[in-house]
């Protein structure tokens, strides 16, 4: 079933695509759909570029549906005195939330208690929360210090023993794999073609394969087991932790150029609404965050060097404790039971190479170019995506003997998200266009128009035609079958996970049971 206003690349199979990618020549073929990947394909699209973009998995589908759910200046590098790194930041969150995906990114007011003893007084931090909310202009409020009273009234599970104060300021929050999901529909949009679930099993080099210049990639379809390869004039890597997998196929003898950090985060049902979340200081370094989030609270990370199998990153049994821990610090032990962890997910930061602590390494971007001219670039983060894969394009655009040409469209500054509506009238919209008695419920209203926009109408058209899409899947969360249905035919969906982890809330709610496993693997199969 394909909506009228949907365009026929989303819903192309994947033997159309696998054609289509057989058959041209690109300007750029970018493998690996994380952030980076999908940033550069939608700049790169945006520049007139003919690109591709192949990703083994799903999109977002390893660390970049890991992360803290955060778009946010970064209120920890005040530490560490890096103002410009903070403005910078906060330049990019303020355009995310005015003027490319105000239906994805929502404000959020945080809370630092300080309590009796703790690494920081409030003097200190009132100072650095004042600073925060300046060098965003002031766009989200003053950051100042508050009374324990307050604290309390924002967050009630604040443990109130030894609370002398607390700091507050505001950032804000998302679902960073809708967000994806978002930017690999808007590159489709400006002409890109992509493909996930399709791996890399060898670069394509022309002047031989010793010493040959890298002009495209040997793929397999994992779904089916089909194989086909992509032609380009350009390769850009952007496989995240497997980066230095992908230049040793380009040349064996190529040295390790990045390590790896591993993040864990723990996703607990929440007793009662909190008004802000909390930012909890470990040490004078370290903070931990307890953020509510798609109703359920989020409790996070860990940073500690990772060596092993990047397929193989999972949130153990001492990142819970740890995790737990650190919450605990000024979480109510009744807000931390074990009974009520619904799913805990574990993501790896690409950092630089090189001698110290993953913890205080820096959090930038490596670019690297290989023997047979194949860039490979890792690295970043979501609330600076956009300006990241404007300086990898602009990288590309002036490598030496311009390999894309000397002529690139000029990139438009905000170019928004597809769905870019208010989510409150979206809302409104959805509830009030059914009769009385058959209105939509309002929280799967409110869940439709947070996560889609305005193409939730879509999926509001699809209930019209078949009512029985609008049932919830798992009757205790708000997605509903129709969301199953356009992740299927618009949205790349091609395996349970990428519709109840990716596409859905249902896997981070703990609603994924084998039930409702087996009926979506069911309408999967019935496309």
């Amino acid at each position: 079933m394909t909506s009228p206003t949907t365009p026929a690349a989303y819903s192309a199979t994947r033997a159309e695509t696998r054609q289509e990618l057989s058959t041209t020549t690109y300007d750029l073929l970018v493998i690996g759909g994380g952030i980076l990947g999908t940033s550069v394909t939608w700049m790169a699209a945006q520049a007139g570029l003919r690109v591709a973009m192949v990703e083994a998995g799903d999109f977002a589908g390893a660390t970049s549906s890991a992360s803290s759910k955060l778009v946010h200046g970064g209120l920890r590098y005040l530490q560490t005195g890096n103002v410009r790194l903070v403005a910078e930041n906060h330049r990019e969150r303020r355009a995310l939330a005015a003027d490319v995906a105000p239906h994805l990114v929502k404000p959020l007011t945080f809370v630092v208690p300080i309590y009796r003893g703790g690494p920081h007084g409030a003097a200190k931090l009132g100072a650095g929360v004042f600073l925060y909310s300046a060098l965003s202009v002031f766009g989200d409020g003053l950051g100042k210090v508050i009374t324990p009273n307050q604290a309390l009234a924002k967050v009630p599970a604040l443990k109130a023993e030894g609370l002398r104060a607390a700091a507050v300021y505001g950032d804000h929050q998302m679902n960073d794999s809708r967000v994806a999901v978002m930017t690999v529909r808007a590159a489709v949009d400006a002409g890109a073609v992509v493909l996930n679930h399709a791996e890399v099993v060898g670069l394509r080099k022309t002047g031989g394969t010793v010493g040959g210049t890298v002009t495209g990639a040997d793929l397999r379809d994992r779904l089916d087991g089909a194989e086909f390869g992509v032609n380009a004039r350009l390769v850009l890597n952007a496989t995240g932790p497997w980066v230095d997998h992908l230049r040793r196929m380009e040349d064996p003898g190529a040295a390790p150029s990045i390590r790896l950090s591993k993040g864990a985060h723990l996703v607990m049902r929440r007793h009662e609404p909190w008004k802000a979340a909390l930012t909890v200081p470990i040490d004078k370094y370290r903070v931990s965050f307890a953020i509510p989030w798609e109703d359920h609270l989020l409790l996070g990370t860990t940073d500690e060097a990772y060596e092993g199998d990047p397929a193989d990153v999972r949130a153990t049994d001492a990142d819970v404790a740890q995790i737990l821990d650190e919450a605990g610090h000024a979480v109510q032990d009744g807000q931390l039971r074990r009974e009520d962890l619904t799913y805990c997910f574990a993501g790896l930061r690409v950092l630089p190479g090189g001698p110290g602590a993953v913890a205080s390494a820096k959090r930038e971007t490596v670019l690297t170019r290989g023997r047979g001219g194949m860039l490979s670039v890792a690295g970043g983060k979501w609330t600076t995506y956009r300006h990241i894969g404007k300086l990898v394009l602009d990288t590309l655009a002036h490598l030496p003997g311009r390999p894309l040409g000397d002529d690139l469209a000029a990139i438009l500054p905000a170019m928004p998200l597809p769905g870019l509506a208010s989510p409150d009238a979206v809302a409104m919209r959805l509830w009030s266009d059914r009769e009385p008695g058959a209105r939509m419920d309002p929280l799967v209203a409110r869940h439709l128009a947070t996560h889609y926009g305005s193409i939730a109408f879509d999926l509001a058209r699809l209930i019209r035609d078949d009512p029985a899409l609008g049932e919830r899947i798992h009757p205790d969360g708000p997605d509903i079958w129709a969301q199953a249905l356009y992740a299927r035919d618009h949205e790349w969906a091609a395996t349970a996970d990428d519709v109840l982890r990716r596409r859905t809330t249902l896997t981070v709610r703990g609603l994924d049971t084998p039930q409702v496993r087996d009926r979506v693997r069911e309408l999967l199969e019935g496309r």
